[in-house]
Order: C-alpha cells, then structure tokens, then sequence
C-alpha cells in the first residue's frame, strides 16, 4: 500500500515536471551567472553537507535510540524522538530546496551553459521529478511514523540524489578549476587507451 502511494506521488510529479518543463517561457541571459552559481552551490551542498554516507547514517542511527533508550528515563526518550525527528525533516527539506535548485537551473538557464543531450535533460527531469516526491512521501512518513519510521524511503533519497549529482556535476564540470578538467581529460584518454 505505501509503495503504490509512493509510486503513485512519483508518477504525479513526473507529469507535473514535464507540464512546467514543456510551458516554460525563454529565459533571457541577464542573471545567468547568479542562477549558474547557485546550481553550483546547490550541488556542492547536496555532495558535501547533505549527503555523506557517515551524515545521513547518523541522523538514522539505531544505536542512538537504543542507547538513549536503555540510558535514561521516558520522559528524555521522548525528548530525543522529538529531536532527532525535527533534525529528519529539516534534513529532508535541505535536500529538496537543493534539488529544486538545481531543476530550476536546468529548466530556465542551463541552455545558456550547458548542452544536455535530449537524453540527459529528460533523465535528470525524471531524477529530480521522483527525488521531490520521495522527499515529499519520507517527510510526511517522518512526520506521523517518527525518525525511524521509514529506513527504506532513506536509501532512495540518498541515491537518487547521487544520481542527480552525478549527472549535474558532469553538466557543470566546465566549472572546475583548469587543473581539475585537465585530470578529468587525461583519465578520460587514459580510460579509453586502456
């Protein structure tokens, strides 16, 4: 029952993805800079303080609870869950305004930057498409579940997300230092030598 409401959330956001994607109006190229800097932001935040494995393992660590639970009394228990649940959604909520930023690049200003194939535009639509409602159907899991509610709903945010990242941090790779697209071309030769 949850997956076909989970999955039902992600084919309603696909269409709604694909409804704006198809009525955006031309962007024109004043303010560009502004938007291109802040989908780099947005992925660098995603990347460093939002989706380390050793960071998102924390705020879902069992053995905190458990811990807490043989330590202390009821009443801290409950203070903990409490805590350790707002920490969740705001955490949740960081991932989606990153995304959004980044799909808002994608969709208004990334033509002026970037040339995506057809292919890669529609798969990173897709990816920030399900990634939204993800987020969405593990923030309100969260939200009446509690922080432990929904462990599986986790490891979907996480990676599609990298998936998102991935893919974002190929399109925007131009703006990497020189010595670090001068490493990348040399181990592309390299790769494709070997």
């Amino acid at each position: 029952m949850t997956a076909l409401i989970l999955y039902s959330f992600i084919a309603a956001g696909l269409l709604i993805a694909i409804f704006l994607a198809l009525r955006a109006r031309p962007v024109r190229p004043e303010g560009s800079a502004d938007a291109l800097l802040g989908a780099r932001y947005a992925l660098r935040t995603l990347q460093l303080n939002l989706l380390p494995p050793e960071l998102v393992g924390r705020f879902f660590a069992r053995e905190d609870l458990e811990y807490v639970a043989s330590a202390t009394t009821q009443e801290v228990q409950q203070q903990f869950l409490q805590d350790r649940k707002r920490l969740v959604l705001a955490w949740i909520e960081q991932v989606r305004l990153q995304v959004i930023s980044l799909q808002e690049f994608y969709f208004g200003q990334s033509r002026h930057f970037v040339q995506l194939s057809l292919r890669t535009e529609l798969a990173l639509a897709w990816e920030c498409a399900a990634l939204r409602m993800v987020c969405r159907a593990l923030y309100l899991l969260v939200f009446l579940r509690g922080p432990y509610g929904a462990p599986d709903v986790v490891g979907k945010i996480v990676s599609t997300a990298g998936r998102v990242c991935s893919i974002s941090e190929q399109s925007l790779a131009f703006l990497a230092p020189a010595q670090d697209r001068g490493v990348v071309r040399n181990s592309a030769r390299g790769d494709a030598a070997g």
